[in-house]
């Protein structure tokens, strides 16, 4: 009985890796939208799929961004302006991709635009703070996909929006994992509703990486825009140890510099004859906060504290070597 469940696993495992290493043909003929590409994981992957032969139109929401790509990559990759949280610059990107791709369709969506800050404890936003964040992280992938599914529905093409970690489990207040529990959610539904049109919706789910969106100088510097625009009786309900001792130092002590773990397996999604409809990147998700996510609350809250703490204590003992 042994043997049998072990030769079964064996040639199940032999299988999967078999069918997701199956790779779609006439990339060099396929079209591919990348969105926040000025730098990170949206500016690796321009480069990436620019390499392969895809012609790539990488989304940038800096001049300067568009000519650092246009200057390091091929003829095939156009770099253009997108502000997401703008309709008429949507539509403005949109319209001409429409009447170049009419006939052949659009085989690749990447929706990889997004923001971090502000993050903090609820109690510190204000409205416009949620707002910020997911007029960026969600409407604006909303709007963009919707726009353009009738071009991916011609090629039968390939959403992948990149969701996060904290698409699972909440790490900290603020909009940023509200937005991305929504990415998990409009993904799921999007990948059911075009399973008959044969487009295939992937979601990315990174851990922690060295990106502008955790960049701890600028979350720290908001941290404390947010505490100092703070009622004085809300402050004194939190103390002024509580600023110094926010989370963001976990990300500088867990984040991973090596970001192409998460755009290969953006790549796998646009090129994999069947790809996974959610790929994990980074050995905390997959190690310690995808884990966490499955257990019950009171558990999970349990490890996430005591982690913290440790993260803190480990904080404290760092500095005072440094000293």
């Amino acid at each position: 009985v042994l043997l049998c469940i072990l030769a079964t696993f064996a040639v199940v495992t032999l299988a999967w890796y078999i069918r997701d290493s199956l790779k779609v043909d006439s990339i060099t003929e396929k079209f591919v939208l990348v969105t926040g590409c000025d730098s990170g994981f949206g500016n690796l992957l321009a480069h990436q799929l620019d390499q392969k032969g895809f012609h790539v139109i990488a989304t940038c929401l800096t001049e300067k961004g568009c000519m650092d790509l246009k200057a390091e990559t091929s003829w095939r990759l156009k770099a253009v302006l997108l502000n997401v949280t703008d309709s008429s610059s949507i539509d403005s990107t949109v319209i001409p991709v429409s009447n170049t791709l009419s006939h052949a369709g659009l085989w690749g969506l990447v929706n990889n635009a997004g923001r971090s800050i502000p993050v903090g404890p609820s109690e510190w936003m204000q409205m416009e703070d949620f707002r910020n964040i997911l007029n960026v992280n969600l409407f604006g992938l909303i709007e963009l996909t919707l726009k353009l599914l009738p071009l991916l529905k011609k090629a039968r093409g390939r959403v992948v929006n990149v969701s996060s970690v904290m698409g699972r489990l909440v790490l900290t207040g603020g909009g940023y994992c509200v937005s991305k529990w929504a990415v998990e959610s409009f993904s799921d539904s999007l990948r059911r509703d075009m399973r008959h049109f044969g487009v295939k919706v992937s979601i990315i789910e990174p851990g922690f990486f060295k990106t502008a969106v955790t960049n701890v100088n600028l979350i720290d510097a908001d941290l404390r825009r947010l505490w100092d625009q703070l009622h004085i009786d809300v402050k004194e309900t939190y103390g002024e140890k509580y600023l110094q001792n926010s989370q963001s130092f976990a990300m500088s002590l867990l984040c991973s510099k090596d970001i192409s773990k998460v755009t290969h397996c953006m790549e796998h999604a646009l090129t994999a004859r069947h790809p996974r409809s959610r790929y994990t990147a980074g050995w905390d998700a997959r190690l310690i906060w995808l884990p966490i996510s499955y257990l019950p609350s009171f558990m999970a809250d349990f490890i996430v504290c005591a982690f913290i703490y440790k993260l803190k204590v480990a904080r404290v003992l760092r500095r005072r070597v440094h000293k």
